[in-house]
């Protein structure tokens, strides 16, 4: 497949088609989650030591708190680009992650209900946020999901298949980890990279989940339009949680492997994305 951008007289399947909206219910879906995810990140990127007196519930140790903080930031990053852009396939590939992370949240709150903070403000919210938030977004697939006709947008970029499969790839291991420990943390809990207990390892495995549902679309779609702001938003998560590590370097149990593999992992992450999010850049137009 070739890496240009299609030319004026390139073939009809080269064009985007004339629907590809963000419709009205996904555009305010949007508006009414970012404060929520402004207010979490805040409280969790920085105030991690405080979770006991401003959070839905105590997040021990801060790096956990952080990591949750960084998926929050991301997903802000993401949501305002749902509320402003024009085209749905723009943004559309992070709607499963986003039902997957929330499901998960929500089935994780249920299973461990002793631990949070009744009455609470904040988990008020939170229940009614991860009870109602699957469904809202479950909604805004169903009805924008005939809006993308996968035509790319006039002058799009490919993405080359070695880079789609390299980043569906690292997507599917850190998904399978995540997985892994959310459905049976008790496998991974005394080996992982810092302490966890079975909510918090459930929490994590939710957030390593994220870059699995998103890139793990790359093998079908090669669109740069249709991946560039969703990687925007990876890229903020993981400079938040590059800066987790540094600020709480000292949560890591550094005496175990996870630990290293951890931190060399997502360094490694930022690395690739970063090159690959910088190469497509310069091949794509301003206007995408």
């Amino acid at each position: 497949m070739s890496e240009a951008a299609p030319s004026a007289d390139a073939p009809e399947r080269h064009r985007a088609g004339p629907a590809d909206r963000v419709l009205p219910y996904t555009r305010v879906l949007a508006y009414v989650i970012i404060p929520f995810l402004v207010a979490a990140a805040v409280l969790l990127l920085a105030l991690p030591g405080g979770t006991e007196q401003h959070f839905a519930w105590t997040i021990d140790p801060p790096l956990t708190a952080m990591l949750l903080g960084s998926a929050y930031a991301g997903g802000i990053w993401f949501f305002v680009q749902v509320a402003v852009q024009r085209r749905w396939h723009r943004v559309r590939h992070g709607f499963p992650a986003v039902l997957v992370f929330a499901t998960l949240l929500s089935i994780a709150t249920f299973l461990h209900w002793d631990r949070f903070h009744f009455g609470h403000i904040s988990f008020i919210t939170w229940v009614v946020l991860y009870i109602t938030t699957p469904v809202l977004v479950l909604v805004a697939i169903i009805v924008n999901l005939r809006e993308d006709d996968g035509f790319p947008e006039e002058g799009d970029t490919v993405i080359p298949a070695p880079w789609r499969y390299v980043l569906a790839l690292v997507g599917a291991a850190a998904s399978v980890t995540g997985f892994v420990l959310f459905l049976v943390p008790s496998l991974l809990i005394g080996a992982w990279a810092w302490d966890v207990t079975p909510l918090t390892a459930r929490i994590v495995g939710a957030v390593l989940t994220l870059p699995g549902m998103v890139n793990v679309w790359m093998l079908w779609d090669d669109r740069w339009s249709a991946f560039r702001r969703v990687f925007q938003a990876q890229l903020v998560s993981l400079a938040c949680i590059l800066l987790a590590i540094v600020v709480r370097s000292g949560d890591f149990a550094w005496e175990r492997p996870s630990a290293w593999m951890f931190v060399v992992g997502i360094v490694v992450s930022a690395a690739v994305y970063g090159v690959f999010y910088v190469s497509l850049e310069r091949r794509a137009p301003r206007s995408l």
